[in-house]
């Protein structure tokens, strides 16, 4: 039996997620169930997306990650499934939550959630495919249930993806966007830090300032701000011991130029 790893913006206070979870629990009592996280603001798909890039890397190959944030719930935005190159499988909306992590772990096939028999209920609520449609497959996928089960077969190139994501190489250095916000203020941009490789000296500018490139946070002194390679492998603007977000006025969307010498 797989692991099932869950993300949403459902919260902790309401019913939602132990829902989802009584779903699973109904059709794959056996799945093992890991928490990603539920705490996404709500309706941020970019903020999930991130998220669930960062932490899905790390699961064994198999692994069933399941994700729902879905402004667009009841909608013809479609349901998706969509299994990896390491064997693992994504389920949720297709609205750009789980571009991220398919980026990392090339899609090879994926279906629209066309197929009621592996759903709830063949009529599932406007307001919650999370339990009705997303968590049932999910489980069954858990079972050994195959993916070309689970509905029609769709080009996983034509999967939508944000347009924050997006960076490039220009001279002198790369250009991007502000991807997410992290609990620290840390402004985390779309460039990979792999896009610094042999360049010693640089310096990242946002919202009309420029800050140094630096290894880590201490290289600076309290209260200073700073750009750095963070764990996640993408160049954030962090502030040591400090927010960023407030102290340079920026936010998700900002554009990120980077500079080398």
């Amino acid at each position: 039996m797989r692991i099932i790893t869950l993300l949403t913006d459902f919260g902790l206070e309401d019913g939602y997620v132990a829902a989802m979870k009584g779903v699973i629990a109904g059709i794959a009592p056996e799945a093992h169930l890991v928490d990603v996280t539920h705490l996404v603001p709500p309706q941020d798909v970019a903020f999930g997306r991130f998220r669930l890039l960062t932490a899905a890397a790390f699961f064994p190959p198999g692994t069933v990650h399941l994700a729902v944030v879905d402004p667009g719930v009841g909608t013809t935005r479609r349901a998706v499934a969509i299994r990896t190159a390491s064997g693992s499988t994504f389920v949720g909306p297709d609205n750009g939550l789980l571009g991220g992590a398919l980026e990392v772990d090339a899609p090879l096939a994926a279906v629209e959630l066309t197929a009621p028999r592996f759903w709830r209920t063949p009529s599932p609520s406007a307001t919650f495919h999370g339990r009705d449609v997303f968590a049932p497959v999910a489980a069954h996928l858990a079972r050994g249930v195959s993916l070309e089960s689970l509905g029609s077969p769709i080009h996983p190139e034509g999967l939508v993806e944000l347009e924050l994501s997006v960076w490039r190489i220009v001279p002198g250095g790369a250009e991007g966007a502000v991807q997410t916000v992290d609990r620290f203020g840390n402004l985390i941009s779309s460039v990979p830090g792999t896009a610094l490789a042999g360049r010693p000296v640089w310096s990242a500018s946002i919202a009309g300032q420029t800050v140094a490139g630096h290894r880590t946070y201490g290289d600076v002194a309290p209260g200073e701000p700073l750009a750095l390679v963070g764990s996640h492998g993408f160049v954030e603007i962090a502030v040591r011991g400090g927010d960023a977000r407030k102290t340079l006025g920026a936010r998700t969307g900002d554009r990120v130029e980077i500079r080398w010498t």
